[in-house]
C-alpha cells in the first residue's frame, strides 16, 4: 500500500503534498534564518541616519530614505575621477577573470581527469593542498609575480592574480571524472581531436559546474581591492570597490553638496550601507540566475 502511495505522488510530488509538511517545518526556519542578513542589507541602505545610530539596531526601517545614495552620488560628483571609470574598470576585469578562469579551469580539469602522465597525482596533489591556503598567505609571492612579469600599474594587474583558483579546478575535475570514458574513446576512434572532445563532449555535461565557478570567479573578481591596494598607483585603472570603501571613509572636511554631515563618520557610516547594497546587488543577481546549476554542482561533487 505505502509503495502504491510513493508511486501515485512521486518522490517528488509536483503539487503539495501531506507527506512534505515535515520537511517544510525543518527548511522554512532554516531558509528565513539564512535569508535574514540579506534583507537587513537592503534595510540598512534605505535607513536614515538617526536609525542607523540606534543601538541595539533596528532590523528594519520604519522611515525609508534615499538619502544615502544621495550622499554618495554627490560625494563621488567631486572626485577628478568619475565613477563610471571605476566600475569600467571592475566590469572589464571581472569579465575577463570569468572567461579566462573557466578556460583555464576546464582545460586543466580535463587534462587531469581524462589524461595520463607522469606526476598527474601529485599535480592534483598539490591543487588540494592550495585549497588550504588563505590570500593573506599568498600576498607577498603574488606581489613579486606581478612585479617581475612587470603588470604593476597595469590592468592586468586585477585579472593575473586570480586566474589561479584551486577549488574551480577542483570541482570541474570532479565532474569530468563522472563522464564515461568510453564515449570520450569513441569519438577519439572517429577523428576527433582533444580540443574538439573538450568542446562538444565535456563542456556540454559540465554546465552545472561551470556556472559554479563562474560565480566563485565573479565574487573574487567584483570584491577584491587586493591589486587596487598593492600593484596599481595610478587612481584611474582601481577597481570599483576600491572606490566604494573610500568614498565611506570619513574624509574630515564638510562638503556643501551634501550637508554638514559628508566628511565626518556618521554620513559615512549611511554611505557605507548603500555602497554595500550596490556591491552586493550584482553578486546576488547572479547567483538567483544560476542558482538550479549551483545546487546541481553542490549534489554531485565530492571526493572520486
Amino acid at each position: 500500500m505505502r509503495r502504491r502511495h510513493l508511486q501515485i505522488i512521486g518522490i517528488n510530488p509536483a503539487r503539495f503534498d501531506r507527506s512534505q509538511i515535515k520537511f517544510f517545518l525543518y527548511l522554512v526556519p532554516i531558509t528565513v534564518l539564512m535569508g535574514l542578513p540579506i534583507v537587513f542589507i537592503f534595510f540598512n541602505a534605505f535607513k536614515p541616519l538617526d536609525e542607523l545610530l540606534n543601538y541595539p539596531p533596528e532590523f528594519y526601517t520604519l522611515r525609508p530614505t534615499l538619502q544615502n545614495f544621495r550622499n554618495l552620488m554627490a560625494t563621488s560628483a567631486n572626485k577628478a575621477i568619475p565613477m563610471s571609470r571605476y566600475l569600467f574598470n571592475s566590469i572589464l576585469t571581472t569579465l575577463a577573470v570569468v572567461f579566462f578562469t573557466l578556460m583555464i579551469t576546464t582545460m586543466a580539469a580535463y587534462c587531469m581527469s581524462k589524461k595520463n602522465y607522469r606526476l598527474k597525482k601529485l599535480l592534483f596533489g598539490i591543487n588540494e593542498a592550495a585549497l588550504m591556503f588563505v590570500s593573506a598567505a599568498v600576498a607577498i609571492p603574488r606581489y613579486i609575480i606581478v612585479s617581475k612579469l612587470g603588470l604593476v600599474d597595469s590592468i592586468w594587474a586585477h585579472i593575473v592574480p586570480m586566474l589561479s583558483m584551486p577549488v574551480g579546478l577542483y570541482l570541474v575535475k570532479q565532474f569530468i571524472d563522472d563522464l564515461p570514458d568510453e564515449m570520450i574513446e569513441a569519438a577519439r576512434l572517429d577523428g576527433a581531436g582533444d580540443f574538439y572532445v573538450l568542446r562538444k563532449i565535456v563542456l556540454p555535461n559540465i554546465k552545472p559546474t561551470l556556472a559554479t565557478v563562474a560565480i566563485l570567479a565573479f565574487q573574487a573578481s567584483w570584491n577584491s581591492m587586493e591589486a587596487s591596494n598593492y600593484y596599481i598607483n595610478n587612481e584611474a585603472l582601481k577597481s570599483f570597490s576600491f572606490y566604494m570603501s573610500t568614498l565611506t571613509q570619513a574624509s574630515g572636511n564638510a562638503n556643501a553638496m551634501v550637508g554638514q554631515l559628508a566628511g565626518n563618520a556618521v554620513a559615512g557610516l549611511g554611505m557605507q550601507a548603500a555602497a554595500t547594497l550596490i556591491m552586493f546587488l550584482p553578486n546576488l543577481i547572479l547567483f538567483i540566475i544560476l542558482q538550479s546549476r549551483v545546487m546541481n554542482t553542490m549534489s554531485h561533487s565530492g571526493m572520486k
